[in-house]
């Protein structure tokens, strides 16, 4: 790993106690608890820890699941991850007879934290099982070892285990990757989890690379393979309520080495127009749940990666604030902000904001345009902190447009020096950050039809980002007289500060 974390776009998550409830109706889960509570020391299990038969038949009944007919799977998959997790323990006994009990079960400590723990307690207990499901998912497929076996037996030789072609360790690398890009796209559309992701997408985000304009059949085959591999990992991870999961259409396993092309939908945009998203969801589409979103980022701290989510900077300075506001989508800032905001009293908020605005740094501006975001959340309680910054050179021309916003009617006018210098600096906060072909463009056009003769005054603002600004304005506006202006505007912009 680099010397630099690896950095994750922020996410939204329910607060803790709304997680916990979540995790305890995730049906594996909450069967697991419940058989925990069940168990006593009455439940006896043979060698395995495996329950009985007749400890089968009490815990179907107990959880209402004698009519299922997957009941037992159930009932198995549950105790196992109450095992696994420590909601149950093991009393062995004496060594017995096969078929006969070995020991007796009761609850641990861990299963009466369920319900008197915390919600951190419960969601501690909840991320062990989704580690245990996660190695389970990348194990190899019993049937597969079974033949493998019996087909080497059958000719005599030892068990050939490796032509199962499995490698625990790139498979539990695979999935871990395929969870970092649905955790990533989650994030990328808002923080939360409201779409989901074609399967195929999802395992050609993984295989293909990035570089490869059209994918070689080869590639294909390979992502078809994915496909049916995470199709069997998804379904097993669903129950413990890590993902939503839609499984592939039983009538399509048998055509995806002649389809799989036309299920990958463009990288960029998954849930393009497009795409007929009827055809392609019967590929299988998946989405984190939010406590999906709360496993997976557990996960990547763990690894070391960055992973924010709001909240995160609300016993932060100002500074820190607004250093980071500018990376996060609109969404997040304002909801980062607003969570920013509600732990202080509202003036000292707004100090706090402005205070921290200050500055000619190379990232001054955008922190700036980030204050004065901020500051509408504040509402008419920042009013009076604007009016004492209105002589402020660098913050002058903000508070104005503050209380403006306001209903103000009172404040003084601004000069043309100061006019200039917020023109300059609004524009010096989307340069790097915005879609050049969108927002900043606009911009830029706005502010030269509105400023008349406006290039004649810029270039000598005093501003570290006057030339840049000027340079930015006669690359992107489309009416080359004016772009013209604006290049020989930042020249001299440039060799005045030369000087």
């Amino acid at each position: 790993m680099s010397g630099e974390r690896p950095t994750m776009p922020p996410v939204r998550l329910p607060s803790e106690a709304e997680l916990a409830r979540d995790a305890l109706a995730a049906p594996l889960f909450a069967r697991s608890v419940s058989l925990a509570r069940w168990a006593g020391p009455h439940a006896e299990v043979g060698a395995g820890g495996e329950l009985l038969d007749d400890g089968v038949r009490q815990a179907l009944a107990h959880l209402g699941l004698e009519d299922d007919e997957d009941g037992p799977a159930f009932v198995s998959e549950a105790w196992q991850l109450a095992v696994d997790t420590g909601l149950i323990e093991i009393d062995e006994t004496e060594e017995a007879a096969e078929g006969d009990a070995v020991g007796t079960s009761f609850p641990s400590e861990e299963a009466a934290l369920v319900t008197s723990g915390s919600p951190q307690d419960v969601l501690g207990i909840w991320l062990s099982g989704l580690e245990t499901l996660l190695d389970d998912a990348v194990a190899p497929d019993l049937a597969d070892l079974l033949e493998s076996v019996q087909e080497s037996m059958a000719e005599g030789a030892a068990p050939d285990l490796g032509a199962l072609d499995w490698n625990p360790e790139e498979e539990a690398r695979f999935l871990d990757e395929v969870l970092r890009n649905l955790y990533l796209l989650t994030a990328l559309e808002g923080g939360s989890a409201d779409s989901a992701v074609p399967l195929p997408a999802l395992a050609a985000s993984v295989i293909v690379p990035e570089d490869m304009d059209e994918p070689t059949d080869d590639i294909l085959e390979e992502v078809s393979v994915a496909m049916m591999r995470l199709d069997d990992q998804f379904r097993l991870l669903a129950p413990i309520g890590l993902v939503d999961y839609k499984p592939v259409d039983e009538d399509l396993i048998g055509e995806l080495d002649e389809s799989a092309e036309e299920a990958i939908p463009e990288r960029e945009a998954p849930g393009d127009a497009g795409i007929d998203v009827e055809e392609v969801s019967r590929y299988g589409m998946v989405r984190l749940t939010p406590l999906g979103i709360y496993g997976v980022r557990a996960r990547l701290l763990d690894e070391g990666t960055e992973a924010p989510a709001v909240g995160d900077l609300a016993d932060k300075g100002a500074d820190v604030l607004l250093d980071r506001l500018p990376g996060y989508p609109e969404a997040i800032a304002l909801a980062e902000a607003g969570q920013w905001i509600a732990r202080r009293e509202p003036s000292d908020a707004a100090r706090e904001l402005l205070a921290a605005a200050r500055g000619d740094d190379e990232h001054a501006p955008r922190r700036r345009l980030a204050c004065q975001q901020a500051l509408l959340l504040v509402g008419a309680e920042a009013g009076p902190a604007l009016r004492e910054v209105l002589d402020d050179p660098r913050l002058g021309g903000l508070a104005r447009v503050g209380l403006a916003e306001r209903g103000a009617t009172d404040v003084p006018p601004p000069s043309q020096d100061m006019i200039f210098w917020l023109t300059i600096d609004t524009i010096a906060a989307q340069l790097g950050s915005a879609d050049e072909s969108g927002e900043l463009r606009e911009l830029i056009e706005g502010v030269a039809g509105q400023h008349s003769g406006f290039f004649e005054t810029a270039w000598r603002v005093d501003h570290p980002a006057t030339a840049d600004v000027l340079e930015t304005m006669g690359r992107l506006h489309p009416d080359k007289k004016i772009a013209k202006e604006a290049r020989k505007a930042a020249f001299k912009a440039r060799s005045q500060k030369a000087r």
